[in-house]
């Protein structure tokens, strides 16, 4: 008896080991999964109900129920710095009114101020997306939940080019919205809009899809380019906004921007971002970021803390009257290359000045917008078929796109004493070392400065890209939660980092003002 009950215990201690690993296993699988992958796993074994009412119309009361609960209601402070935007009358020019902040009441000197928006929880364990205009001036980021419990939030990365950011709360067991897929989006299709306008609880709204591929030129110049060139100019740019939005009669106000536009099964296929109109509240014109570029912007912040954007390398510009008279051609749409940048994507697969752009991937291009989503999807090394014509005739190619070196680019300030908003304040982002770089530095422990913002305090110090950063207030960091939380025992307003580098072990004491 005594050696069957021993037998019985190891085996069920040996049961617990393996249970125990492979959940273990399960967890770095999981951390290794893109977002979209990790939704795909738990939907397969929680499928969304069937939203059609008996009639067969759209049940909207399924879409919201299902939402809801996922688009959280995001309040940041800041310290407003003068306007820096230029002047104002355009009706595009609406980022300070659709956030709840008017150009025309910034202050010349700092002062505190409050602005409100939203954002969609993508994952159960506290990723949040939202419009990098909602977080960009952030000193600290309250995001609180339907269930009105509230929590600080850091950024993971933001990128304006993009108006996309990506933060996280240290929470679990979270509801989230689905993914759908932007591609599929039909002109006409029911869609809702779900957020927290002009300071309301959460809102739903619905209307239709009115356009797709929308520019309107409010996140940079619309003579930029976006593949590294300014149009009919030739020096490289490394600032390249990307505009192709989901146009929607769903009504969308201040406090909207960030959140969730969805289909009528309660499918995320866009981010709010924008609305056109010359008082600032809706007048029937509202502008999603798609899905699908979204997954891949998401991704490349949790990864890498910045996005990793592949070029084609071509000044480029729509076909129209003044260049078919101007080159003498026939074509009515299309690309018209002006430029290539040499040695890039283009100029290696054979594209010329002269030459025009007719299709990307098989799907004929109309604007810009047809070529600039579809590579920004995309990253530096991977392909994309492209068709471009010369002489009357079509030619396809495959094009291996190439990176460009990022500009620091963004902005950081804090003033309150949280571990969360030093971590916001530090101006940087972060991706966990590999273990090649932890053996070249013979290190145990390791992140490393993915990029670093020109007011943040490791660009006012000069601390560089490429830093590996060991200890952060003498404890060991691994990945960007460690080191919020070794923020927090920050002593005498004095943040002490260790790192290294190619020359070497490096300290730093930084000075946090309050």
């Amino acid at each position: 008896m005594k050696k069957i009950g021993i037998t019985l215990i190891t085996a069920l201690v040996g049961g617990a080991v393996a249970i125990g690993g492979y959940k273990l296993f399960e967890s770095k699988q999981a951390e290794q999964m893109s977002f979209e992958e990790k939704q795909n796993v738990y939907y397969a074994s929680n499928p969304l109900p069937e939203m059609l009412s008996s009639t067969g119309n759209p049940d909207f009361t399924e879409a919201a129920a299902a939402v809801s609960p996922g688009v959280v209601h995001i309040r940041v402070t800041m310290t407003s710095r003068g306007n820096q935007r230029g002047g104002q009358g355009s009706p595009f020019d609406m980022f300070e009114e659709f956030f709840g902040m008017p150009q025309q009441r910034r202050q010349s000197r700092p002062q505190q101020a409050m602005a409100s928006g939203s954002g969609v929880m993508i994952s159960n364990d506290g990723y949040i997306v939202t419009n990098n205009h909602v977080v960009e001036d952030a000193d600290k980021i309250e995001v609180k939940l339907t269930n009105q419990r509230t929590y600080e939030a850091k950024v993971i990365g933001r990128d304006p080019d993009f108006d996309l950011a990506l933060i996280k709360i240290n929470a679990t067991k979270l509801p989230f919205v689905k993914f759908g897929d932007s591609d599929n989006v039909r002109i006409g299709e029911w869609v809702l809009a779900v957020g927290y306008p002009l300071s309301l609880q959460s809102t739903v709204t619905a209307g239709i899809v009115s356009a797709k591929g929308r520019q309107i030129g409010i996140l940079g110049e619309q003579q930029q380019s976006p593949y590294g060139y300014r149009q009919q100019q030739e020096e490289p740019i490394a600032r390249t906004a990307v505009e192709s939005f989901i146009q929607t009669d769903a009504v969308i106000n201040k406090g909207n921007s960030g959140g969730a536009l969805v289909n009528a099964r309660g499918e995320l296929i866009g981010i709010n971002a924008a609305i056109a109109s010359p008082t600032g509240v809706y007048a029937g014109y509202g502008f999603a970021i798609p899905v699908n570029l979204v997954k891949k912007i998401v991704d490349d912040f949790k990864e890498f803390g910045t996005v990793q954007r592949g070029y084609v390398g071509v000044s480029f510009r729509e076909v129209d009257e003044q260049i078919r008279e101007k080159y003498n051609i026939d074509d009515v749409q299309g690309l018209f290359v002006l430029d290539v940048v040499e040695d890039g994507a283009a100029a290696s697969s054979g594209i010329k000045k002269g030459d025009i752009i007719t299709k990307v991937e098989g799907k004929t291009v109309i604007s810009s917008s047809d070529l600039q989503e579809r590579v920004a999807r995309l990253s530096p090394g991977d392909k994309v078929k492209v068709t471009y014509k010369r002489d009357g005739k079509e030619k396809d190619v495959t094009l291996t796109l190439k990176g460009l070196e990022a500009k620091a680019k963004e902005e950081a300030a804090g003033s309150n004493k949280s571990a969360t908003e030093i971590f916001n304040k530090l101006g940087a982002s972060f991706k966990p070392a590999s273990a090649a770089q932890k053996k070249q530095y013979d290190i145990s422990s390791g992140v490393v400065v993915t990029q670093v913002h020109r007011e943040g305090i490791f660009g006012y110090f000069g601390v560089e890209r490429g830093l590996i950063v060991t200890h952060v207030n003498g404890k060991p960091v691994n990945n960007v939660d460690q080191v919020e939380s070794a923020l927090g025992d920050t002593k005498r307003n004095i943040v002490r980092i260790t790192g290294v580098s190619e020359n070497g072990t490096v300290e730093f004491n930084f000075p946090i003002e309050y």
